[in-house]
């Protein structure tokens, strides 16, 4: 479950929620919004816990700078987050 579909949930369950106010026989439309809001929150955290350290990436940036003294290169590395 995606950031995207966590949010719909969330939406559609606050909807159904504050905004319903219409009565169905063996069915509670508040409650049904209460856990669509429930499942969408867990959906959130987990995707933002679980899932997101690893689309992080990392950069290497490598510089080679001529030292005309020593005549040789030296190559500075620099990891960018």
């Amino acid at each position: 479950m995606g950031i995207g579909v966590s949010v719909f949930l969330i939406a559609v369950g606050a909807i159904l929620t504050f905004a319903v106010h219409t009565a169905v026989s063996g069915i509670s439309i508040q409650t049904v919004g209460i856990i669509l809001m429930i499942a969408g929150a867990i959906g959130l955290l987990v995707t933002l816990t679980v899932f997101a350290p690893r689309r992080r990436t990392s950069v290497t940036e490598e510089r080679a700078v001529a030292d005309p003294v020593a005549r040789d290169r030296v190559i500075e590395r620099h990891d960018v987050y």
